[in-house]
């Protein structure tokens, strides 16, 4: 049956063209049920990239960069590094299975033209997509945590809200790479994705230094990175010192990024799947 056969098929099915008032959990998390039956086919090698790379980069630039640096804005530099590697094991741990697995499946595989044959809305696909992502990568991400603290990070009441941020960190960045993944037209396109964007991100994030060093229209520039916010609520929570004031700012700005990525997210994916 014909790609253009599936869409004609599609423009009969209500369900899938309608704009729902509301979206059904159901719905939702039967798309999340679905990727946790997959993911129990896999877990193994998932769960092996997500703890050994940032634990590589701990014990390399920690103790590293560590012996030459010493402390950096107050802290021994493996605690500095520790809590901002959270934020990008997250990043990395959504983001990217969101541009790759999700392009696949849409492109190459045609899942989610079977997935919108059941009572289940675009909406509704890439919430569950989303949801599934940050799940796993909030779980992922408290994994440089852990390693830090047994390089000597004191634990504190704060690291409690550690896996809630990375949850909402790793919900913003999946809808980001699905909306990504619905934007690009070929595998070759994830290139320029992965170096012109995930590059800049990674570093330009208070990651691996301050900000503070950095020319001010680059400190500007950081504002509207996601991971910024992300690494700066992390580290506040764990290191304490983090004002009220800061800490709505940081979350506000990652909950206006949701907002924005998830209209941009199932618009794009309705286009390309739905037409």
């Amino acid at each position: 049956m014909s790609i253009q056969h599936d869409r004609a098929r599609d423009d009969a099915r209500p369900e899938v063209h309608a704009r729902p008032g509301r979206i059904e959990a159901d719905a939702v998390l039967g798309v999340v049920a679905r990727e946790w039956i997959l993911y129990g086919q896999s877990w193994r090698a998932t769960t092996f990239a997500a703890v050994v790379e940032p634990t590589l980069y701990l014990l390399c630039f920690g103790f590293g960069m560590g012996a030459l640096i010493g402390t950096l804005a107050g802290f021994s530099y493996i605690d500095f590094l520790g809590t901002g590697i959270v934020a990008v094991s997250v990043m990395f741990q959504s983001m990217m299975p969101a541009v790759i697995n999700t392009f696949i499946k849409r492109r190459f595989l045609h899942t989610y033209e079977g997935i919108l044959a059941a009572p289940v809305d675009v909406r509704e696909l890439v919430t569950g997509e989303a949801l599934w992502l940050a799940m796993r990568s909030g779980v992922y991400g408290c994994v440089p945590l852990l390693v830090a603290v047994g390089f000597g990070l004191r634990p504190g009441p704060g690291m409690l809200l550690v896996p809630f941020i990375a949850f909402l960190a790793g919900f913003a960045f999946a809808l980001f790479g699905i909306w990504i993944s619905a934007v690009i037209t070929s595998v070759r396109s994830m290139d320029y994705v992965f170096s012109g964007l995930f590059t800049p991100l990674f570093l330009v994030a208070g990651t691996f230094f301050p900000l503070t060093e950095l020319p001010a229209w680059v400190q500007s520039a950081a504002m509207a990175n996601p991971l910024y916010h992300a690494v700066e609520l992390i580290r506040g929570s764990v290191f304490g010192g983090l004002g009220a004031g800061a800490a709505l700012l940081h979350v506000g700005v990652l909950l206006g990024f949701i907002v924005l990525m998830w209209f941009l997210a199932g618009f794009q994916m309705r286009r390309r799947v739905v037409g």
